[in-house]
Parts: C-alpha cells; structure tokens; sequence
C-alpha cells in the first residue's frame, strides 16, 4: 500500500473547509487528514464535528507545524498571511499549497519564492484551479501552438462577480488595505488575471483606473477598467466589478489568423482563410470580409479544479508528476494586479516589473488609514463554496 501524505490545514473558512472536506471524504486519495489550525473557536468546534475524531485540533497554525502530526500543508488564510505561513512551512521541511493569491504584494511574494528555492525537498503549489478547466487549457494550446500568428488584442470581461453588502460585512478583514490589501482585483479576480498571463503573457504597460467603494460600503476597489499593451504591440482591456447584479464572462483573443472567444462555458474558434497581414496586402476590395470558419472546439471535458489541483500535488510529492502550478508562478498574475494598483494610486501609465519598493510605499499609506470592521467571531459568516468554480475566499 503506497503512503499516505498526512495532511494539515491552515483556516477552515470558506476555502479550508473545503479541502478539508474533500480529503476526509475520499476526493484526494493521496492524502490522510491529519490536523487543523485556526485562531477562530467557532471553526475549530465546526471542523470538530465535520472532519473527524482522528483529526488533532490547533488554535494557532506554528503548533501545527510543529506537532510532527503533518507532512504537508495547505494555507487558506487571509491573503497577507500567505507567504509568511508558507516560508514556515518550507523552513520544516513541509510541502505546502498556498491558495490564491499568492499574497498581497510582489516584494513579499518573491521572499516566499526565494525561500521555496532553498529547500527543494519541498513540493510548493498555488491553488489556480482554473488552470484544469478544459476551455482555458484548449485555448492556451492554441495560441501557444504558432498556428494563428501572434497575438493582436484581448479583451476580458468578468464582471459576473456579484457580490451583496451583507458578504463584505462577514468578515472584519474583508475589503479592507490592512485585512485584505486590495478588493475584487486582489479576491475574485487572481484566477482570471493568472489565465490571462498564463495563455497570452505578461504585458509591458498597464494603465489602470479603479473606483473604490463605488458600489459597496467598502475602501478598496470595487470595479476596474485597465488598458494594456505588449511588448509586440498587442493591446489588451481587463474590466471587472462585484457591481453587476447580472454580469459577464467573456475573453477574447484576436490573433494574425484567428479568433478565440471563451463565453459560457465554451471554446469558440473564428479561423481565417488566410492570415490578417496576408489578406490586406492582398486583398483588392475595400469592403471585403474575410472569408472564415466557426466552431466549436473540443475539448477533453475534463475539469477537476480544486480536488485536481491537490490531487497532482500528491502526485509531484508521492511519484515526482507535474504539478498543475508551482507556486513560484503565482507572483506573475500578483504582478499584474500590483501593476493596476499601482497605476491607479499615481493616476499614470506603469510598466513591468513594477517598482516593488513604491507598490509597498503607496500600499503602507492606505493600509495606515484603513477601517477594520467589527464583527464578532460568532457573527462571521462562512459560506458552502463546494458547488462553485471560482473558490473566492
């Protein structure tokens, strides 16, 4: 009988509870829940009757860490938290997942990576669950294969993040510079913006314009609108809110020869007769359409997502296989929301990389003016996420 991972987790919220639930349930084969820690007595008392007599119980994630009871670690806490936690676990020698993002800013991301890359016994993921969705795996494969030409424009809008008043008011941290250092681009949002740089690339240029509070009781921002270009010229437009009462989800990349459009669920291909620059030298008709071919592409139809992600992580710890993101890669998408923070507290066009020292400058000021909320341990709302995608925290 092949060994188990013993497995502990750090926050049983909304996420922790989750991957809690799915390994006692059997959904992750490769693993035995071992331990749970959690400053919050309500959750302890939950994962208590949830998950099991055979599950030791911790009110602080360091004696945890240091029970011997764990050979891996999943970290579902609040964002800032991430890669402190993460560098204590690599420090032990513990195998650790951290979920999205990847932390707050990039400065304390790339500490977390340079630690990651002095203990190479240990196997280090980031939860991008979105990576194992079919369409985005199938798109990414197109436009990497050089068939469509380069990339010419994308265009994302994800606005179908509708959230109430009543979620941001569950949690003190929620929504906060200091709790949470950022809103939708930060919470909702690191799987799109992680897709986004997965299968098209970090772009040079980000000007961004965010509103803050716009549609909720809140200081950080609720709805955003960033321009970006690449370094071949490409341009790119990323709007998403917690706004939109009945929002979207449409990306679209425009290439040489084709295209792609991911809306609904599905893949849909556009392609060209003949490439773009090829039919306007061409072509001898001012109005002429170019002729094309629609489908729908196919894809394998796989789409494990978080059980997914943990189960090839048991892989890469157990058998050596690929993981579905090292967590090294999770500073890229983090990039790219600093860039648009960035550029929206000086109210200018950014480059990347950013200046990590001035992101952190200008982050300090608003964590140092920031509002916590009261709410009560026993009023914190914790919400049933098993049937959802997106796995926002």
């Amino acid at each position: 009988m092949e060994k188990k991972i013993r497995l502990g987790v750090i926050g049983v919220g909304n996420m922790g509870s989750g991957h809690a639930s799915r390994v006692v349930d059997g959904e992750c084969p490769d693993f035995v829940l071992t331990a749970v820690a959690d400053i919050n007595p309500a959750r302890r008392e939950w994962a208590a009757r949830r998950l099991g007599e055979d599950v030791a119980f911790f009110d602080t994630a360091e004696a945890m860490l240091d029970s011997g009871l764990i050979d891996a670690c999943i970290i579902a806490t609040p964002h800032y938290d991430h890669p402190g936690l993460a560098i204590e676990c690599m420090k032990r020698s513990i195998h650790v997942m951290v979920e999205k993002p990847a932390g707050v800013y990039t400065r304390q991301v790339r500490e977390m990576n340079e630690e990651a890359d002095r203990h190479p016994e240990v196997v280090f993921g980031l939860m991008f669950n979105q990576r194992t969705n079919c369409v985005y795996r199938k798109m990414r494969e197109l436009v990497q294969s050089g068939k469509y030409g380069r990339i010419r424009r994308t265009n994302w809008i994800i606005t179908d993040w509708y959230r109430p008043q009543v979620y941001y008011d569950s949690g003190a941290w929620r929504a906060t510079w200091s709790g949470e250092g950022g809103g939708v681009l930060l919470n909702q949002c690191p799987h799109q913006l992680d897709l986004w740089q997965w299968i098209c690339g970090l772009p040079v240029k980000v000007h961004a314009h965010l509103h803050y509070g716009l549609w909720h009781d809140i200081e950080v921002e609720d709805d955003v609108t960033t321009y970006v270009e690449y370094d071949n010229g490409a341009t790119g437009v990323f709007v998403t809110t917690t706004g939109d009462a009945h929002g979207s989800n449409r990306f679209e990349i425009q290439m040489d020869k084709a295209k792609l459009v991911v809306e609904n669920n599905q893949l849909y291909l556009r392609e060209f007769s003949v490439s773009e620059p090829e039919w306007s030298a061409t072509n001898k008709e001012p109005f002429a359409s170019m002729p094309t071919t629609d489908m729908i592409v196919e894809t394998d139809g796989m789409n494990t997502q978080h059980a997914g992600v943990v189960n090839a992580w048991g892989g890469a710890i157990l058998r050596g296989e690929p993981m579905i993101a090292d967590g090294r890669e999770g500073i890229r998408g983090l990039m790219l929301s600093n860039a648009m923070h960035l550029s929206a507290f000086l109210g200018r066009e950014v480059t990347l990389p950013i200046d990590e020292d001035l992101f952190y400058e200008e982050l300090s000021k608003r964590i140092a003016s920031s509002r916590r909320k009261e709410v009560s341990p026993g009023a914190s709302i914790v919400a049933d996420l098993s049937d959802t995608f997106g796995g926002t925290h």
